[in-house]
Formats: C-alpha cells, sequence, structure tokens
C-alpha cells in the first residue's frame, strides 16, 4: 500500500533557516549557557516496566495507515508484540514551532510529556548540542545496531547516532522534465546552460538548499567551511541578478514543474515519486558531484517517563519486516536496506516494483555520491541565514 498523500513535502516546504521558533531559535543559535543541560540532569526514574506505554510524537501522514479502518498497522503489530500501547499524535508541523513548544520544559529539566519525537536532522542537532536528548542503550536496540544503513551512522553532529535514529531518510537532487527539456542533466552546473535560463528554481530553505549547491562546487559537504558557503552565495547572487534563476520554493516547486513554468530545479526525492506516477518524463538525479542525504530522525527527550519503551519501539521499526511495511507506505528512501529483500518477495507485483525503485533503495552509483551535510553550528547560522534569506528574498 502506498500513500495517497506525500508526508514529507508539506513539511519541508515550512523549514526556514531562520522560521517561526523566535526566542527558542535566538536560544539555541546564542548558546546561551543555561539552556545546556549537562548528561546527570537529563534523566529521571524510568517508569516503562510499571507503566506499558509510550508517547510518540510524530509529523502528519508519516506512518502506514490501514485505510479501512484507519488504524495503524505497524504501531498495533508492537503493541501485540510486546504489550506496550502508544499514543500516536500527529503534533509536528514546523521544525522551529515544535522547538518553541517544547523548549520551555526542557530548559527548566521538566519532562515534555512525549517518549519520543521525530524531527529533521538539522533540527535534531540543535537538541543534541543542547544536551536536550537522552543517549540511547543500544543493548536494548539489536536490529538498530544490526540494520541501520552504514550511510546513515556517522552524522557530524552524532557520530554513531549515539542519541539520534533514522525515522526515514531522503535525497535533495535535481528533477527536470526530459521531455520538455530534450536532453539529460548530470551536474549541478547543468542548471546553468543557457537554455534553462528563467526555468531554474532554487529551494528557500537555507537548510533544505545549501549541502547540493555546495556539492556543485566540488566541496566536501561533511566538512565545508564558512568560505565555502559564501563561494556558493557569490554564484547565486551572480545567478539571481541575471535572472538565470526564475524564483526560490518550498514544495510549491512540483507544480511549476507539472505545469512547465519551470524545467528543472532542487528537488527532493520522495516528491518525484509522486510526479512520474502522473509525468514519466519527471526525471531525478544525484549530480555527478553528489547530493544530500538527510533524514528525520528519532529521540528520547529528556526526563521522558518511558525511556525502555521508546528504545523498544524504535528498534520495532528496524526489523526488516516492519521497516518495509513502512517504506511501502511512505515512499522515501528506508533507513533499512534489508527490507529491499522484503518487498522484492512479497509476491505482490507493485510492492516488489518498490524494491527496484532507487528512490526508496539508492542503487550503489547513487549511493557513493550521496553525503550527509554538516548541519549549520548556532554560531555561524545568524550571518549565513542573513545572507542566504537576502538571496531568496525571504
Amino acid at each position: 500500500m502506498t500513500a495517497t498523500s506525500d508526508p514529507i513535502p508539506s513539511r519541508r516546504s515550512l523549514l526556514r533557516a531562520l522560521g517561526a521558533g523566535g526566542a527558542g531559535l535566538a536560544l539555541a543559535g546564542c548558546g546561551v549557557p543555561p539552556a545546556r543541560v549537562s548528561p546527570a540532569d537529563r534523566t529521571r526514574p524510568d517508569l516503562s516496566r510499571g507503566e506499558r506505554r509510550v508517547d510518540f510524537a510524530n509529523w502528519p501522514l508519516y506512518i502506514d495507515t490501514d485505510e479501512d479502518t484507519s488504524r495503524r498497522p505497524t504501531l498495533d503489530a508492537f503493541t501485540r508484540r510486546t504489550g506496550i500501547s502508544v499514543r500516536y499524535r500527529e503534533e509536528i508541523n514546523d521544525n522551529d514551532e515544535f522547538f518553541g513548544k517544547i523548549s520551555p520544559s526542557l530548559i527548566n529539566h521538566q519532562e515534555t510529556g512525549r517518549d519520543l519525537i521525530v524531527v529533521s536532522d538539522w533540527m535534531a542537532a540543535r537538541f543534541v548540542r543542547l544536551g536536550w536528548v537522552q543517549e540511547m542503550d543500544r543493548d536494548r536496540q539489536p536490529q538498530v545496531e544490526r540494520q541501520l544503513d552504514p550511510l546513515l551512522r556517522t552524522p557530524a553532529f552524532d557520530e554513531g547516532r549515539r542519541f539520534t535514529v533514522p525515522w526515514q531518510s531522503g535525497i535533495t537532487g535535481i528533477a527536470y522534465d526530459r521531455r520538455r527539456l530534450g536532453r539529460e542533466i548530470r551536474s549541478t552546473n547543468d542548471l546553468w546552460a543557457d537554455d534553462l535560463r528563467g526555468k531554474v528554481t532554487l529551494l528557500s530553505g537555507l537548510d533544505e538548499a545549501f549541502a547540493l549547491l555546495m556539492q556543485g562546487d566540488g566541496v566536501d559537504v561533511t566538512r565545508w567551511r564558512a568560505d565555502d558557503f559564501h563561494r556558493m552565495c557569490d554564484r547565486v547572487e551572480r545567478l539571481v541578478r541575471d535572472r538565470h534563476i526564475r524564483r526560490f520554493t518550498g514544495n510549491d516547486y512540483i507544480k511549476d514543474l507539472s505545469t512547465g513554468d519551470v524545467l528543472a530545479c532542487q528537488a527532493y526525492s520522495g516528491d518525484v515519486i509522486q510526479l512520474q506516477a502522473d509525468n514519466p518524463n519527471i526525471a531525478f538525479v544525484v549530480p555527478e558531484e553528489g547530493g544530500e542525504l538527510w533524514a528525520e530522525s528519532l529521540m528520547i527527550p529528556n526526563q521522558a517517563r518511558h525511556k525502555a519503551n521508546a528504545e523498544a519501539l524504535i528498534d520495532h521499526y528496524y526489523q526488516p519486516e516492519v521497516a518495509a511495511e513502512l517504506a511501502a507506505w511512505v515512499n522515501y528512501v528506508c533507513p533499512v536496506p534489508a527490507a529491499r529483500d522484503v518487498l522484492a518477495s512479497s509476491g505482490d507485483e507493485e510492492t516488489a516494483a518498490l524494491a527496484e525503485d532507487p528512490l526508496i533503495f539508492p542503487d550503489d552509483a547513487m549511493r557513493s555520491r550521496l553525503a550527509i551535510a554538516r548541519d549549520i553550528t548556532g554560531d555561524e547560522r545568524t550571518e549565513f541565514a542573513r545572507r542566504w534569506n537576502a538571496l531568496a528574498g525571504l
């Protein structure tokens, strides 16, 4: 079963480097000393054994749903197997908004009422730096240890994924209309060809746009520097001045690409799966210079009441059979490569085809070009966001 509505585009279009998080962002960006929580103040007595429940906050439309009963099969299977009930809330609509919602509790060393949350990795980096999430006990998570995709194991903000575990992943690359353009795109630099003048869009969010553009300049985005960022902005500034770039967008590039107003654009892999269903001429490419691999990750916030139960739920989703069921519904890059064999042997032609889709299970050639970008630190954010937002007209 596949999703009738794509989960991530509706969210990622809202992300901005200096979004609605106001006071919370200023606090994180400036590194105010009281905001940092020491390891000794992150935990409380775990009630998991006596209270067989877990409170899970996630984004809308980001889990498999039985369309006939409105139940969530993979969550129901967890409860049947473990006896742990799940209070599942689709309450996260924007990273910055959610940051502001729970930050007062975390600053004051209080529980948030949530045992498990999912945020984008660039926001997860803030939580990790501030000491607002707990280190997980991998002895309780053998499937995570065994099944997590090696490409996702060592982001710069959380080496070894001690505090975070990917829920789903995706790729920022280039989407284009083969038929209307009349040629292939293989490189980020192909976007700047004369025949695309006024027919190209870039993503408006700093965190969403910068890595792919730096990769186009040959930068290793796992350890980029300030001069790499400014050199990239210099190029974008020239392209804006020359009116080569049509505009900066959220996920509304989908409409522009569908109508032909735009022929090529920065795009998310999951969007293209949806677009291809209506227009097989839409292609997605990870450029020769590389594309950005990102994730939205599970974390256990400080003072969570049911830490062990949350760890068990995370491990449940790393069983290949469960990961396959979720991947078939959400259509983003699956963080469990072994789920591919489960889908391939499903016996259902449509489901088995998902196992061969490189936008769900990237092939070796694509994987070799993917990298997780170093996140923008709090010290860097104000300066970089000011420059990028001026370019993007934000």
